[in-house]
């Protein structure tokens, strides 16, 4: 049994969640930060095995079919993403500070298989700063864009699903208020 519990940081589309968990990766080593699998391209400046694992399509089957995933989803209908199992146990074995930063789907798997984890919320301020987040990155089409905030609306729907809610006001301040949370569980 670990010490510490698995956090699970989950919030709507273009909140941050990838910042804040890059912000925690760079700034607090003590936290052992799960790497997904995902099926879609990398973005500028991704990498492989650090941001996530890019995988084929066919890949990522064989990663379900074989149970290899503790969490999967299609995520705005077009990528697959997941979390790669045996990292996880492993770490929760050693006595990490174990995170993962997933999206609302994969949570509730999360919840499903492991309900002793503790789930975060990454809120936005306001709506209008998460479309400007959305918008002002400039990594999707307009029409992947409206398909995101049509998500996004669903995503805020399910904040009262989650034990603690942070809000993405600041990455710093937001990152270092999760790293809090963690350490005091």
């Amino acid at each position: 049994m670990s010490r510490h519990p698995l956090f699970v940081l989950a919030g709507p589309t273009a909140v941050g969640k990838g910042t804040v968990a890059a912000y925690v990766r760079e700034h607090f080593p003590e936290v052992w930060l799960s790497v997904s699998a995902t099926t879609r391209a990398p973005r500028p400046g991704e990498i492989d095995g650090v941001h996530y694992h890019f995988v084929s399509d066919d890949e990522f089957s064989q990663m379900v079919e074989a149970g290899e995933l503790l969490e999967y989803a299609v995520v705005h209908g077009r990528a697959s993403y997941g979390t790669p199992r045996r990292p996880v146990e492993e770490a929760l074995s050693r006595g990490k500070l174990p995170l993962l930063e997933i999206d609302l789907q994969g949570a509730r798997q999360v919840r499903e298989a492991m309900p002793e984890a503790h789930f975060v919320f990454l809120a936005p301020p306001s709506w209008d700063e998460l479309v400007s987040r959305l918008v002002g990155r400039g990594t999707e089409t307009a029409e992947e864009r409206a398909a995101r905030l049509e998500t996004a609306k669903v995503e805020l729907a399910a904040q009262a699903e989650f034990d603690s809610t942070i809000t993405n006001d600041e990455v710093r301040r937001a990152a270092e208020e999760l790293v809090s949370l963690m350490k005091d569980h």
